[in-house]
């Protein structure tokens, strides 16, 4: 058999953890979904590794996770019971991004989740240098979180691009895991595409044909699908803001050639401006995901077979089953 799917959720030992534990647990109930919890002490490691006294740093290190598991066990007991199982790991890593990467290297969820780790002037929610550069680095697909509860019915938004220079399939990634999200969830999804070019030029037809095309395959009629005259990174923004999506679904990179910070400019444009929860997506996702029965539009997996279903779970993610599984 292969190894259950799970969720892992990173916690910081903060205020953040209320908000993101509970849509951890709310995800993996929804999926089927084992949920691990994780907390790295990279202050503490950093603290050691510039202490100068070496004697009893092993002993510093244990009882440094030894708190930490402390701490996450509290919060166990607080996760909703209907959810299959919940783990507890942790580490002393600095920095923390590098901690975190590890441990997706050794569990290998099929989602890692984040709350955003630092704080904007106005007092918000917002992401830090180490969030940044787990957006690069992270290996599994990526969810950083907002400090704001979701709404019983999420709106959900899959920011695509459908020009030419795009990362073949990424489009095609992005909605198929957005479109599990809403399917397990309830939620609503619409697609978002911002074009360059005039309404009336040839390409930007081609890229509306593109577009609609994408949203049938979603079971998407086109009123859910939105194109915005414009710069992407003007556009998708203020719609977006308009629209206060619970959740947006993009690319976690540029397809541009020449590298831009350490995501795509777009996906930074938005990240800095939005309070929305961000599913990041890189072009590695972009593989063809598994067929799953459509249901005149079902809003939910429940109705399926539980082997659909499964299909459906691992598909959502744009992953194939693992070795071995069945």
């Amino acid at each position: 058999m292969g190894k259950t799917s799970s969720i892992l959720a990173v916690a910081q030992h903060g205020a953040s953890d209320t908000v993101l534990l509970a849509k951890a647990a709310a995800l993996a109930r929804a999926f089927g979904f084992g949920l691990e919890l994780f907390l790295c002490d990279a202050e503490a490691a950093y603290a050691l590794k510039h202490d100068y006294q070496m004697n009893g740093r092993d002993k510093a290190i244990n009882a440094c996770v030894a708190r930490a598991k402390e701490y996450l066990t509290g919060q166990r007991k607080l996760i909703d019971p209907a959810v299959n199982s919940v783990a507890v790991d942790a580490a002393c890593e600095s920095p923390l991004y590098e901690g975190i990467v590890q441990k997706v290297q050794r569990s290998r969820p099929e989602l890692v989740m984040k709350a955003a780790g630092g704080i904007d002037g106005r007092g918000h929610s917002a992401f830090d240098e180490n969030d940044w550069q787990l957006m690069r680095t992270c290996p599994a697909t990526l969810a950083l979180v907002q400090n704001r509860h979701w709404r019983k019915r999420l709106r959900i938004a899959a920011a695509i691009d459908v020009s030419d220079e795009e990362t073949e399939g990424l489009a095609s990634a992005i909605i198929h895991i957005a479109r599990r999200l809403a399917l397990a969830t309830g939620g609503e999804l619409e697609l978002v595409y911002a074009e360059r070019m005039p309404s009336d030029h040839t390409q930007s037809r081609n890229r509306a044909a593109k577009l609609r095309t994408l949203a049938r395959q979603a079971d998407l009629d086109e009123r859910h699908a939105h194109i915005l005259p414009g710069t992407p990174e003007q556009e998708l923004a203020a719609f977006a803001a308009g629209r206060d999506y619970d959740v947006l679904a993009l690319g976690a990179l540029t397809h541009r050639k020449a590298p831009v910070k350490l995501v795509g400019t777009l996906t930074s444009t938005l990240v800095e401006a939005l309070d929305s929860d961000f599913l990041l997506i890189k072009p590695e996702a972009a593989v063809a995901a598994e067929r799953v029965p459509r249901r005149s539009r079902s809003n939910s997996t429940d109705t399926l077979p539980p082997a659909a279903r499964n299909a459906a779970v691992r598909a959502w993610m744009g992953s194939a089953p693992p070795a071995g599984s069945r």
